[in-house]
């Protein structure tokens, strides 16, 4: 772990799922700004784009500065699977907080991160997922998710060569880009351990936001759930401006 700086934020996260599905290139590039590029993966004999949201629930989460302060919160990061040269980043349409905390990211950093209310129940035997149940509002854009395990840890899915080159695309981006509510575009870091991620099988996966951005289709099955009962997280703030994308 890099030494913590006064911005940056610790978090312990709980029931951690990244729900991924597969769409268009061309809608998904229409979002992106100058000097990032989709990643494009071959998915049943078709080429498509990438797009995750990322659930899970803060404990112990404070900002460095204010250690003496800490909350516990849901979370849902909306991200996309893309390219800044021959690097893997994400580009973070937006992020959603369970908490009034979310006005210190809105406000003094301008991020798109917005209010929303959960109702989560995640059942575990050790680290092994039995079920989760996850249901979110925020800004019109209800969030469901229900899934089960299975008991198979992460290897190749669909659209990557190996178990490897899914691991590192899925799990493990750790520099992030997205467009300030100033419009000025931003980036900024995070650092995990690496995550031993489970497969698991789908009931429920429908997130209106993509579905308002055009990019999913309700009711539209996932590429793939992954889930993990914990990891810790660090994330390297303030973001810093990306001048040479605003062009």
């Amino acid at each position: 772990m890099p030494k913590p700086r006064l911005g940056d934020v610790n978090s312990t996260l709980f029931d951690f799922a990244i729900t991924t599905f597969d769409v268009d290139v061309a809608k998904l590039a229409s979002f992106l700004p100058s000097g990032l590029e989709v990643e494009r993966f071959q998915l049943r004999g078709r080429e498509r784009a990438l797009i995750s949201a990322v659930t899970f629930h803060n404990t112990n989460f404070y900002v460095q500065f204010a250690p003496f302060i800490r909350l516990s919160c849901e979370q849902t990061n909306y991200r996309a699977y893309v390219k800044r040269g021959e690097e893997r980043v994400v580009w973070f349409f937006n992020t959603a907080l369970a908490s009034p905390f979310v006005m210190l990211p809105r406000y003094a950093w301008q991020l798109p991160w917005h209010r929303m209310h959960v109702s989560r129940r995640g059942v575990w035997d050790g680290d092994a997922l039995t079920s989760l149940d996850w249901h979110a509002r925020a800004e019109g854009a209800e969030e469901r998710l229900r899934v089960r395990g299975t008991g198979r840890a992460l290897h190749k899915l669909d659209g990557f060569s190996d178990a490897e080159t899914t691991h590192r695309v899925l799990t493990h981006p750790t520099r992030g880009y997205l467009r300030k509510r100033n419009g000025r575009i931003a980036t900024y870091g995070v650092w995990h351990a690496p995550l031993v991620m489970e497969e698991a099988e789908v009931d429920e996966a429908r997130f209106e936001r993509f579905e308002n951005l055009g990019l999913v289709q309700p009711g539209q099955v996932p590429h793939s759930v992954l889930v993990q009962r914990t990891t810790d997280f660090l994330v390297l703030l303030p973001p810093k401006r990306v001048r040479e994308m605003e062009c």
